[in-house]
């Protein structure tokens, strides 16, 4: 990685936590921003001793309150499109990332910020924190995934709805609309955050990167193809370490030690 002046990596274990760092800005994303998340990513993607990533946001007011207007305000048509695919690369690279990958969103995640909580497997919500994607009021459109994403998760209604009238959503609301697995006290995000990780981290590694590569794949594949994909993973792992050791703790009563192969 080149030198990070906005993200930085904190470790707890084999947790990697990745902080956006730019408060005055309440950590909008400029091209910077989004540049150095994808080395962050693309680094941590081949660190064997990550076992699952958190991403959130630095300071107490947002997690990312969207994207850098003042940027996004000298676009023409040209640099518009250069814009939005850079940021679709990137987010596209943390959605199949082939590790567990939490967002953790305290305060406002606005925009672009919405859109990268999107574009990670799971999110995990502070009392605090307000979803919304108010790009249309700007004259424009979520230029990341959002359109997509948000309508994988919630359905169609609700995503057009929050997506045209632009309307922020407060943190119960998002959890009964499916936008995120659980709500927390502010002040216990980060802890919560990482008991949630280390639900998914004490299963095997391969099973888990594969039931992600098999969830994913079938989101642009038929039924019938995601069907023999995943049964070619189902094989695939029976031929691993992991496999045995899983199947050898459940019957002797106790708890795996998986290694990763």
């Amino acid at each position: 990685m080149s030198d990070l002046s906005h993200v930085r990596v904190e470790w707890d274990g084999d947790i990697a936590v990745v902080v956006i760092d730019r408060q005055e800005k309440l950590n909008a994303l400029n091209a910077d921003v989004v540049r150095e998340i994808g080395e962050v990513f693309a680094d941590l993607r081949n660190d064997d001793q990550v076992r699952g990533v958190i991403l959130t946001g630095a300071g107490d007011k947002a997690f990312v309150a969207g994207a850098d207007i003042g940027e996004l305000a000298q676009m023409d048509s040209i640099s518009g499109v250069e814009t939005s695919r850079a940021g679709q690369d990137v987010f596209l690279a943390i959605e199949r990332f082939p590790k567990p990958v939490l967002a953790a969103v305290g305060g406002y995640a606005l925009g672009g910020g919405c859109e990268l909580a999107l574009a990670c497997h799971l999110r995990i919500a502070a009392e605090d924190a307000r979803f919304g994607l108010p790009e249309v009021g700007l004259g424009i459109i979520p230029g990341y995934g959002g359109t997509i994403r948000l309508a994988r998760l919630v359905g169609l209604g609700k995503a057009v709805e929050l997506t045209l009238t632009g309307d922020m959503i407060k943190a119960p609301d998002a959890l009964t609309a499916g936008l995120v697995s659980a709500v927390v006290p502010r002040e216990e995000l980060m802890d919560q955050a990482k008991a949630f990780m280390r639900r998914i981290t004490k299963n095997g590694p391969v099973a888990v990167r594969l039931a992600l590569e098999s969830i994913f794949r079938a989101m642009d594949s038929t039924m019938g193809d995601s069907l023999d994909y995943e049964s070619s993973l189902f094989g695939l792992l029976a031929s691993t370490d992991d496999m045995k050791e899983g199947m050898a703790a459940f019957l002797e009563k106790r708890k795996p030690d998986f290694e990763g192969r």
